[in-house]
């Protein structure tokens, strides 16, 4: 899509179909922005886009149409919607008119202090037209189903509200709301809208006063990655930002300020698919939710991965690129593509290199990226071990950071186990292989006897430390417990498919 330039000093939303200007400093974020704006049913619940009280509707590309997009405004900065639609909860309907998903709010209790009710009302909405929503789908809603896609009677899928919380009026009147949803009436205006292109990318380029001080804050959104690169070559305190879902709270949280932010998440080339007889490449800035349809399960274990990531809210904005280039040691993906095998593509104006993973990561939050060098796709081998799965060990089974997050890809053939790779996070300074496991599982038999001599190797692996989430000790016996985990499960699944198991 080609960007169109716009002048240093305007920026131009349209918001619930009136076109608004958006003049404050680049920092702040949409949410603030609405509010300043009148439109208080953006509320802050956490700042830190855990509980979905400020979700709007955005309108996102999908191909040549459009899909509204449910996103955290509080981490996302105003001058990022910059020529874009928003939708806010005032948008959707009014006293005299509800939207439907309000209607069904009412008429099944699902609102009670209120606060929440806005944001939930918003991601319901993007849920409610998302285009693959069709009944029938998934089970009834009176059905305990412990599966992480839980989808109503009318295609609901529940993941859709992972994001959100409600502190009184309990979840149930709300699950009962959404799988009442019918399908968009004839006449709707923002289903129509589906089925026109969205907006095009804006060439933002905006400097505004950003601190007590004056100091200048500038923001922009080249139209190319040749123009990006060409950027971070010339100025390398320009901070390179995707989703905003870490930098975002570095703001609110810390009061973090940029002298210069540079947006590469619309770039079209970092927006790519490639699948070769020899690998799959996947452009750095496609977002985490953009992924997990594009791919269509074709990356078992990154398909096991998606559901934990976060909530749906976050894969919304978070980008695969991002959750690398921070260096975290507890991102989500890092452990998985380890599994995989994964190497980065590292681009410069000068060049571009390769980098496998397991190399990438030199300590805390430092890597081996050298100035000037952009995350621009990430490539997995092809073909795919065929046994994977990705543990996830924290406090809550959704929208939390892991303790410890472990992914495995195990290939076994005639019963002995050919190739072992296993992704580590949480676990020391940096994501890692957990090589001395692989060491003792490799060229061994799949068996119980082969995984307990594994799992007290992997006990041992990294240099897990006590913090506020979980103890060095309960580290190491997530570690030691997790194979035997993996182990069962494959036979379990093995059993379903052949008709053994239960």
């Amino acid at each position: 899509m080609t960007a169109k330039p716009t002048t240093e000093s305007q920026c131009l939303i349209t918001v619930n179909g009136t076109v608004r200007e958006f003049t404050g400093p680049t920092h702040t974020n949409a949410l603030d922005f609405l509010r300043g704006e009148g439109l208080t049913s953006c509320k802050e619940g956490c700042a830190e886009g855990e509980c979905g009280a400020c979700s709007i509707l955005v309108a996102r590309a999908d191909g040549d149409a459009t899909r509204w997009t449910a996103l955290n405004a509080c981490l996302l900065p105003a001058v990022a919607l910059d020529g874009q639609e928003v939708i806010t909860a005032e948008g959707l309907g009014d006293r005299t008119d509800l939207h439907p998903v309000q209607q069904q709010m009412v008429e099944h209790g699902g609102s009670q202090c209120g606060y929440c009710t806005p944001g939930f009302v918003c991601s319901m909405a993007a849920e409610y037209y998302r285009p693959e929503r069709a009944a029938p789908a998934g089970t009834p809603p009176d059905e305990e189903d412990a599966a992480d896609h839980h989808c109503g009677p009318n295609g609901f899928d529940l993941h859709a509200l992972s994001g959100n919380l409600c502190r009184c009026t309990g979840y149930r009147p709300i699950r009962d709301a959404a799988f009442a949803l019918g399908t968009p009436a004839a006449d709707d205006a923002l289903a129509a809208r589906r089925y026109r292109p969205a907006p095009a990318v804006v060439n933002t380029d905006l400097s505004r006063a950003d601190t007590p001080a004056g100091q200048l804050g500038r923001y922009r959104r080249p139209g190319t990655l040749q123009e990006a690169l060409r950027i971070l070559s010339e100025e390398p305190e320009v901070l390179p930002l995707a989703g905003g879902t870490d930098w975002g709270v570095e703001v609110n949280i810390k009061g973090a300020r940029a002298r210069s932010l540079l947006a590469i998440d619309r770039l079209s080339e970092l927006r790519q698919l490639d699948v070769t007889d020899t690998h799959l490449e996947i452009g750095a800035a496609c977002t985490l939710s953009e992924l997990e349809r594009g791919l269509q399960g074709r990356i078992p274990l990154l398909d096991k991965l998606f559901g934990q990531f976060a909530s749906r809210l976050i894969r919304n904005s978070a980008t695969i690129g991002g959750n690398l280039g921070t260096g975290s040691p507890i991102g989500d993906t890092p452990p998985a593509l380890l599994a995989l095998e994964a190497e980065l593509v590292l681009s410069s104006v000068a060049d571009q290199r390769m980098v496998p993973l397991a190399d990438y990561f030199t300590g805390y939050r430092q890597t081996v990226r050298r100035p000037g060098e952009l995350i621009s796709a990430i490539r997995i081998p092809l073909p795919l071990s065929k046994l994977t799965s990705f543990q996830k060990i924290s406090k809550r089974r959704f929208d939390d950071i892991s303790s410890v997050a472990i992914g495995y890809a195990l290939a076994v053939e005639g019963g002995i186990i050919t190739k072992a790779r296993i992704g580590l996070g949480g676990v020391a300074a940096t994501p890692l292989r957990a090589t001395a496991t692989e060491m003792v599982l490799e060229g061994r038999a799949w068996e119980l006897e082969t995984i307990r001599a594994a799992a007290r190797v992997m006990g041992e692996e990294g240099t897990p430390m006590d913090d506020h989430r979980a103890s060095a000790e309960y580290r190491k016996a997530m570690l030691a417990s997790s194979l035997e985990r993996f182990f069962a499960a494959q036979l379990q699944e093995t059993g379903r498919l052949t008709g053994e198991g239960k």
